[in-house]
């Protein structure tokens, strides 16, 4: 019995790979076609863009052998939404991915053309490479593996966004109004990484988020900074002093009730985090500083994984341009990010915050504070039927367990799904921390992409087992 299991496994092993290598270079044109599609969700002059990656998507998942494949209409950017029934009785598989991708400011510090990728040092460059075009696209090439080789175990859905990098806003609606359409036992998402090729891992908790946009009026024009400079407040002045005024010296946030419902980990659960793999030379020299900076008391990893921020993402004000303009400005800008850990809650955080900016301002300026997008910080179970499948995929391709770690990011509808849908999802990513997203020169490894493609047939082929086995 043990020796037809194991043929089994090598039979499925050699599949797989063979496929792969055979399709290899079709899979790489199929993602730079998507790659050069400019699907900024955030700027509206890419919102055409937008709608043509959504259609390039509905055409892939035809193509690779899903059944009632639709552009879902939104209130803002559509949701590709497609489906493989193979059996009522069996497991169903909800894939989450988008196919947004952040603006490729600052143009000037890309080495090449963010929307023409390229390859170089077995990486590929482009903007969207890991997040997610190429994440997302390993799950449309792993399910034409399966379809392909007539090896699908259980059901299988997608749920393909277009507003994952401006909040989400529209697919938490879109669920609400689909929950039939959506039932499913457990939610794979591949939007986060590995610790590294050699040492894999599977995100178990995720940060929630907080991000304010502020306006600070002063005068009601800009004015000649000779005839009225000293004499009334510059706005750009006071911003940056109220900012400064957001963490001690210790790096501590000052707003008050901030760290209040903070989780507080024991030192035996600090023990086995500091267990991870991690340079901390090697950490500074990939970033070029001479130090690293945060929150007394923790560890890099610790501050950012299981410790709040707030940080400033955006400033701006007055004249930027070339040569000079002497002006004290009308007004001055700021966005702020402010990450959460498990137990805060982004509306009270985002409370908390408004309220402890205006009461520090100056009667010499106007505060205004605007939310834009915010999101819950939670933590999966590492115990599920899904944990399970993922960890034993990954042994499989890797040949090694991953490790269960924390991630510092944030995917909002992690948490939306769960109280919408009561499902858990399983974050299992192949990006590397080193692979620049929302910066230029983002990119991603062809080991990462063929790697993951090469693992997903088994997170179903182990989920569907487990399922069998109840």
């Amino acid at each position: 019995m043990e020796s037809k299991l194991e043929n089994n496994k090598v039979t499925m092993e050699n599949t797989i790979k063979d496929y792969i290598q055979t399709n290899k270079n079709r899979f790489l044109d199929e993602l730079f076609e998507l790659l050069r599609i400019s699907s900024v969700s955030a700027d509206p002059n890419y919102k055409n863009e937008v709608f043509k990656t959504a259609e390039l998507v509905k055409e892939k998942l035809i193509a690779a052998g899903a059944d009632n494949v639709k552009i879902c209409p939104t209130a803002g950017f559509p949701i590709v939404y497609g489906e493989k029934i193979i059996d009522a009785k069996l497991p169903t598989v909800l894939v989450y991915g988008h196919y947004d991708v952040q603006p490729a400011d600052p143009i000037e510090l890309w080495h090449s053309n963010p929307f023409e990728p390229i390859i170089k040092d077995e990486k590929i460059y482009a903007r969207g490479a890991c997040d997610d075009k190429g994440q997302m696209y390993m799950h449309v090439k792993a399910f034409e593996i399966m379809m392909q080789t007539n090896s699908l175990p259980c059901n299988i859905k997608f749920m393909i966004e277009g507003e994952e990098e401006i909040g989400s806003e529209n697919l938490a609606v879109f669920v609400k109004q689909n929950k039939k359409k959506l039932a499913a036992d457990i939610i794979l998402i591949s939007d986060t990484g590995i610790v590294a090729n050699d040492t894999p891992s599977i995100t178990v908790g995720l940060r929630g988020l907080s991000y304010i946009e502020v306006e600070v009026a002063g005068p009601n024009r800009d004015l000649h900074s000779g005839l009225y400079g000293g004499a009334v407040a510059n706005p750009i002045n006071i911003l940056c002093e109220m900012i400064a005024k957001l963490k001690d010296e210790k790096n501590h946030i000052t707003i008050p009730g901030f760290y209040d419902d903070v989780e507080i980990l024991s030192e035996e659960e600090r023990s086995e985090m500091a267990k991870v793999p991690f340079s901390l030379d090697e950490y500074k020299q990939a970033l070029d500083l001479s130090e690293v900076h945060g929150e007394d008391g923790y560890s890099t990893n610790e501050r950012n994984s299981i410790r709040p921020t707030l940080d400033i993402n955006g400033i701006w004000g007055g004249y930027t341009g070339e040569g000079a303009k002497t002006v004290i400005p009308a007004k001055a800008y700021a966005k702020i990010s402010m990450r959460l850990v498990p137990y805060q809650k982004s509306e009270n955080i985002t409370k908390l915050f408004k309220n402890y900016f205006e009461s520090i301002a100056p009667l010499s300026v106007k505060v205004k504070v605007t939310l834009h997008h915010g999101g819950e910080p939670i933590v999966t179970p590492s115990n599920s039927f899904g944990y399970k499948a993922a960890s034993k995929a990954m042994e499989t391709t890797f040949g090694k367990k991953p490790i269960p770690v924390r991630s510092g990011g944030s995917i909002p509808i992690v948490a939306m799904f769960k109280s919408e849908l009561g499902l858990d999802s399983v974050l299992m990513g192949f990006g590397l921390d080193s692979d620049a997203i929302h910066s230029p020169n983002e990119h991603f490894g062809l080991f990462n992409y063929f790697k993951g493609i090469e693992t997903i047939p088994y997170f179903f082929k182990y989920y569907a087992e487990s399922f069998a086995g109840k």
